[in-house]
């Protein structure tokens, strides 16, 4: 289980990028390749969930030696949970099906990590000692540096009593931008029993397991303070709960819940992730800033005038937007998205100056991908994916013209992730 309202889990691979063998695909497939998947013809899928559980399989076995014997703290996971109504989860600490899509933005060994989670327009009855449970699906998209690290689809429900339950995740490691392997996937009822994601109503000392598969996933959460105060993207939020998980390695990671968000920061070793806006929770009213249409449209106009290498025109532009920008962080707005475009619009501002085509195009769809994240306050979620559609479909020119194969591929994936966010609205 990874940073999915949960958080990166150290003991899965995350695919090292190596160095990517170069090809030259034409503009034309580039198109090709969007018209396919904004009109239906690409799959949303990434694997069999057969091949998906033999390598989750293989590979845990290998590591299951690391799990020390059953904790004799006071497990509250043991009893068998009742599901009447499994798919309204009401847990204020973990509102999956209340959460229309998150943000959560940090750094991974030394890589900066952006994950999305979005709820999907569907539920999955998943067979369990006899019975189906019908559960929230949830999606997961990480991103190591840029590039897709990381997709998933996850499965929850809520118990009678009021905690959420896990019924497992079916996972797509990346690398080099295509799929290396399908491990730490695995579904409740095929693999193993669920397992207590939250309980109703933690508790000082209380220890459950997320996931209890031995020898094939394996998350021990210990709760460690409740009624903790955290500063949010909009203010204080109050009644937070701080926890030790322990993985499957026997390392540990320490993580923070809080009401209306569900995970809130996760920190091992060498990560440290926090969330950075969530909808509707961090919903604003009324139309959006002009100062953040002068931002993200800015950036695509810049993108688009490069080949002409007009770079006055270019640099009046990016002024008008630097202007913007300043008048628009002067209010309130949520810290990490702040940081996130300050540090784009310094890229472009150096790309610029250089006037260097290639790294001024990428550095315009950061600041076009920063905007974005700003703009999901004020927009529909979809209407911000199919933007995103826009935004990896200009990544995919770039990495196409720059020869790289690695790059087009994982734009690609990225392209078929977003797509399935947003293909119940295709013909409406």
């Amino acid at each position: 289980m990874n940073l999915r309202q949960e958080t990166w889990d150290h003991t899965r691979p995350l695919g090292a990028r190596g160095r990517r063998t170069k090809t030259l695909i034409g503009t034309g497939l580039v198109m090709t390749v969007l018209g396919s998947l904004v009109g239906g013809g690409a799959s949303a899928g990434a694997a069999s969930s057969a091949g998906a559980s033999a390598a989750g399989a293989s590979a845990s076995a290998t590591r299951s030696a690391a799990v020390s014997p059953a904790s004799k703290k006071r497990r509250i996971d043991r009893a068998r949970p009742v599901f009447s109504n499994p798919t309204k989860i009401t847990n204020p600490l973990f509102p999956i099906s209340k959460l229309d899509h998150v943000i959560q933005l940090g750094e991974d060994a030394g890589e900066s990590l952006r994950v999305e989670i979005a709820l999907l327009p569907k539920t999955r009855t998943i067979k369990w000692r006899g019975k189906g449970v019908e559960t929230v699906v949830s999606q997961f998209i990480a991103y190591l540096d840029g590039r897709v690290a990381e997709t998933a689809v996850d499965y929850f429900a809520q118990a009678d009593d009021g905690s959420v339950w896990y019924f497992g995740e079916k996972v797509s490691n990346y690398e080099d931008g295509v799929i290396a392997n399908h491990e730490g996937s695995w579904l409740a009822g095929r693999d193993g029993r669920p397992g207590m994601i939250m309980p109703a109503d933690p508790k000082v000392g209380d220890v459950y397991r997320p996931e209890n598969i031995p020898g094939f996933v394996f998350e021990e959460v210990t709760v460690k303070a409740i009624n903790k105060t955290v500063a949010g993207p909009r203010g204080p939020v109050q009644g937070a709960i701080r926890v030790q998980e322990r993985l499957m390695d026997g390392t540990t990671e320490s993580k923070v819940f809080a009401p209306g968000y569900g995970e809130f920061r996760a920190e091992a070793a060498d990560e440290l992730v926090k969330l950075a806006v969530a909808v509707p929770i961090d919903a604003q009213r009324g139309s959006a800033p002009g100062e953040l249409r002068v931002l993200y449209r800015g950036a695509t106009k810049i993108f688009n005038a490069v080949p002409s290498k007009d770079w006055a025109g270019i640099s009046a532009r990016l002024e008008s937007m630097t202007a913007a920008w300043d008048t628009y962080r002067a209010g309130d707005i949520p810290t990490l998205l702040e940081s996130q475009m300050t540090a784009a619009l310094e890229g472009l501002s150096g790309a610029v100056g250089a006037e260097t085509p290639g790294p001024a195009r990428q550095a315009a769809i950061e600041v076009y991908g920063a905007g974005l994240d700003f703009l999901l306050q004020y927009r529909r979620v979809p209407a911000i994916d199919f933007d995103r559609l826009d935004l990896w479909g200009r990544q995919l020119i770039v990495d196409s013209a720059a020869g790289d194969r690695g790059g087009v591929a994982g734009d690609i994936a990225v392209l078929k992730t977003i797509r399935a966010r947003v293909a119940h609205t295709l013909g409406k």
